[in-house]
């Protein structure tokens, strides 16, 4: 079994290295106290091809795989950006993957030029508040126009990232009723549409962490959607969003792996650097051994992170790989983010560090898109094979 990177893979990395660099962690600092996207950041990456990684060469994208886009969001999260960074444009690299593999040649010729181009946002509006993971019970409703040309939307969305500065949204509604279908995940449609804010309130989530990339209410009253901007068939729009669910895991997991090397890097460098009582505090076992756990956890769910990306790219199944992933990178991150603020005692409390902002983001790979006991109830039933416990 081979690690090594390809030299094009190589090539990514240092490539998106350096661009990260002229925007260091101060730059990600800033934005995340004066809750502003990185606007710079996000022209940056659309002029260096990036958004495109994973996009079909004929629409301006590279045709690479997952595994290339795993390399630059951890990158990107790595270079001291966290989840800022990578947030920022996760959903344009890999967020339209239900376009790409179901939509019309039309709707593709439409959707991913300008979002490649960094011409166009998008948001993913699937969560809710009383459905939160209980997707096929979401209420939003599209019902058709009499003519069928188009349906009206109606309800409300929920921890919606970059709909303040999106102009177009990936949407799930339900177009038949959950007690007109057989199976609860029937029934639902998928749609990628304008965000017409005239019809769509983007309400703001005062948050803990991430201030730079927005969290939003959505408040969905009479938005009209062109049947034309429906993905696929009619009811099977959960099927559709099922499909990009393991290439997200992966994503999500590489930059969370990036966090916590962001953090680790912190905080190594001021145990070396910092002498108390004649010596630096790195010298100390107390210090040097929870550090080199953190290395270690960090290490081991990278090796995760990239067999699941090589199963998903040769086209083998990954959900097992791809959950476990999200999860063992989830906590290994919080584990290294807790590592250094503490390494760092009171300074680790200091924004000028950097710390406690890393350990604020490592929340967000624990929580979503997936919660840690959701993982576990999959690694139990599909792989240990015991029975479904809700």
């Amino acid at each position: 079994m081979n690690f090594e990177r390809t030299s094009d893979q190589n090539a990514i990395v240092e490539a998106v290295t350096q661009l990260c660099a002229d925007f260091g962690p101060d730059y990600w600092a800033g934005l995340d106290a004066r809750h502003e996207f990185p606007h710079a950041f996000h022209k940056a990456m659309a002029g260096a091809g990036w958004l495109g990684i994973a996009m079909p060469e004929q629409y301006g994208g590279a045709g690479l795989g997952i595994t290339e886009a795993a390399l630059i969001m951890q990158t990107v999260s790595a270079s001291g950006a966290g989840f800022s960074g990578a947030s920022a444009i996760h959903m344009n690299v890999f967020g339209l993957n239900p376009v790409v593999v179901f939509g019309s040649e039309a709707q593709q010729q439409a959707a991913l030029p300008p979002l490649i181009a960094g011409e166009e946002k998008a948001c993913f509006a699937v969560t809710e508040p009383d459905a939160g993971l209980d997707t096929t019970h979401l209420k939003t409703q599209a019902v058709a126009t009499a003519d069928g040309s188009a349906y009206r939307v109606d309800g409300r969305k929920i921890w919606i990232s970059t709909a303040q500065v999106a102009t177009r949204m990936l949407l799930l509604a339900r177009t038949t009723p959950l007690d007109q279908v057989a199976k609860p995940t029937q029934g639902l449609s998928l749609f990628y549409t304008k965000l017409d804010r005239d019809h769509v309130e983007v309400r703001e989530i005062d948050k803990m962490g991430r201030g730079a990339v927005d969290s939003n209410m959505l408040f969905i009253d009479g938005l009209m959607v062109p049947a034309a901007d429906r993905i696929g068939e009619e009811g099977r729009g959960f099927e559709y969003i099922l499909h990009g669910l393991n290439p997200e895991r992966i994503l999500i997991a590489a930059e969370a792996v990036g966090l916590g090397r962001a953090a680790l890097e912190a905080a190594t460098r001021y145990a070396r650097e910092r002498t108390v009582f004649g010596r630096p505090i790195g010298q100390n076992q107390g210090i040097q051994h929870p550090l080199a756990q953190a290395w270690m956890a960090l290490e081991a769910a990278d090796m995760m992170v990239w067999k699941a990306a090589w199963l998903y790219d040769n086209g083998k199944p990954c959900g097992a790989e791809a959950n476990a992933a999200k999860y063992l990178a989830a906590e290994a991150a919080h584990q290294a983010c807790q590592t250094a603020v503490l390494t760092l005692g009171g300074m680790g409390y200091a924004r000028e560090y950097h710390v406690e902002r890393y350990l604020r983001e490592s929340y967000i790979p624990r929580i979503a898109p997936v919660s840690a006991q959701l993982i576990m109830c999959h690694i139990a039933e599909r792989v240990l094979g015991l029975p479904k416990s809700y």
